[in-house]
């Protein structure tokens, strides 16, 4: 076991430094490791997205998750590693960068200009496609959640347009920004997503689609292979879900509202939610059309208190569902009147791994917390999702306990708890970090972690590759670009 040695708080101006906007578009640029070398095996493609243009005509988003999306790719092949960079090109992108100025209010609280009475009554959503990436068929799908995806050219990273997905959608239908891909429990790999329709009522739509083609039975990458909708009680709040072969697991946080700040102009959508202190969270757990329970309706089983944006894993044991979730105790928001540079971690509850034991007999739920230190965006190895896995890499806090921005990663046995750190303080700042098996890995952690990193001390970007079995440094490329702290990203091994 390592331990990151011990730190001060973390360096805020450092942290700060990374929200700018991105003001160069590269292509095709070739870079030379710093440090160390590149696994031979390692070829394909890393994919990022996250807000790229945070400020317009001298006004600044409320919130860096209204920021306009770049995808970055970073290519790896036996030529080398090469970094390109594009923003999406959406109709709001398009009308503000030859407008010169903000024409839209952010879902997070960004406003137009001209305070309430400029803003009231314009209940329009920009979509801002800055949230996740992935690749689905031939094209590259740009995603944020409260709307279709946009196509972009995997290769070029050029925008072709809003994707309806060969008319799986309907225009502006909700089309989640954070898949889930069953690497093959049944006949075939799949890319597992959903839309929920929020109200009094919510209703969502499980989509499933191939990732790979079958001549022989007529199916090509991208084909839709199975949906359903089914409707629960309450207003549903969701931003991600995870998968077993037979159950897709939602969790409909106890939240409430109240959209009346957000009609007169005085507040993002987003910021008219609020916890519940009288509500009951609820698991969904909705079967899957491939699965053994193909046709039956949900199960509805009341959740433990707090608030998950993400989970980690869940999978099937004896009759159980176990789903382990990063846990918050009460719905991290930034107020209308706070800039969120300058905001107090110790005041916005930390995001802490716990696993959910779910008896589907007795609706019965046992918890176990998994660690102490605040996490956020862990994974595993993506061969074994939606089945028992040991290991987990996270991005989480330098400091044992407490909030603080993400500084360093972790790997975490599941089984024993003993954990792996590698750091990045004092001036570095991670994000997502994307375990990559190595091709025919006998062993869960035999691979590779990425992870694209904020250095505070060259207001630039860092890519490290680290060995995910000991966390080991492998790589360390500077990058000649400043990319703000990003939101999800997916690797697409080479063909």
């Amino acid at each position: 076991m390592t331990v990151a040695p011990a730190v001060d708080r973390f360096n805020r101006a450092d942290w700060a430094s990374a929200f700018r906007n991105v003001e160069q578009e590269l292509t095709d640029v070739a870079l030379t490791p710093v440090r160390g070398s590149v696994p031979s095996a390692l070829l394909g493609t890393l994919y990022r997205n996250g807000p790229g243009r945070l400020e317009r005509g001298g006004q600044r988003v409320h919130h860096p998750f209204d920021g306009d999306g770049m995808i970055t790719a970073l290519r790896f092949s036996g030529d080398g590693v090469k970094l390109s960079n594009r923003f999406v090109r959406t109709a709001g992108w398009l009308a503000e960068e030859a407008a010169g100025k903000v024409l839209y209010r952010g879902v997070f609280g960004s406003q137009k200009p001209g305070g309430v009475a400029a803003n009231a009554l314009d209940l329009r959503l920009k979509n801002i496609a800055n949230t996740g990436v992935v690749q689905l068929g031939d094209d590259l799908l740009a995603l944020w959640e409260a709307a279709e995806p946009h196509a972009l050219d995997p290769v070029t990273l050029e925008t072709r347009g809003i994707s309806l997905l060969g008319g799986v959608l309907k225009k502006a239908e909700a089309f989640s920004a954070h898949p889930r891909f069953d690497p093959g429990h049944h006949d075939r790999p799949r890319m597992v997503n959903f839309g929920v329709k929020t109200g009094p009522r919510s209703t969502i739509r499980l989509m499933e689609f191939a990732t790979e083609s079958d001549a022989a039975a007529g199916i090509k990458a991208g084909d839709l292979l199975s949906e359903r909708r089914d409707s629960f009680n309450g207003f549903a709040f969701l931003h991600d879900f995870a998968i077993t072969p037979n159950w897709a697991v939602f969790l409909q946080n106890a939240v409430e509202f109240n959209p009346l700040p957000f009609v007169l102009g005085k507040r993002g959508a987003a910021q008219c939610l609020q916890s519940n202190p009288d509500g009951q969270a609820k698991f969904w757990l909705i079967p899957r059309d491939c699965g053994a329970f193909a046709g039956e309706k949900p199960r509805i089983i009341d959740a433990p208190d707090g608030f998950v944006f993400h989970h980690l894993n869940a999978w099937e044991q004896d009759g159980d569902v176990v789903v382990e979730s990063i846990y918050y105790a009460d719905f991290p928001s930034i107020g209308p009147d706070v800039d969120f540079t300058a905001v107090d971690f110790d005041l916005i509850p930390e995001g802490l791994l716990e696993q959910c034991r779910i008896n589907l007999k007795t609706g019965r739920v046992e918890t176990r917390r998994l660690s102490e230190r605040c996490c956020e965006f862990a994974m595993v190895n993506p061969n074994k999702e939606g089945l028992p896995c040991r290991f987990a890499w996270m991005a989480a806090a330098a400091r044992e306990q407490g909030n603080d921005p993400l500084q360093v990663i972790k790997k975490l046995d599941l089984s024993t708890g003993e954990r792996l750190i590698w750091s990045a303080p004092p001036h570095g700042f991670v994000s997502e970090p994307l375990m990559v098996p190595r091709p025919g890995a006998a062993s869960e952690d035999d691979g590779w972690v990425l992870e694209l990193l904020w250095n505070g001390a060259r207001e630039a970007s860092d890519l490290v590759i680290l060995d995910a079995s000991d966390l080991s440094e492998l790589a360390v490329f500077e990058l000649p670009l400043a990319i703000p702290h990003g939101l999800h990203g997916s690797w697409v091994t080479a063909a």
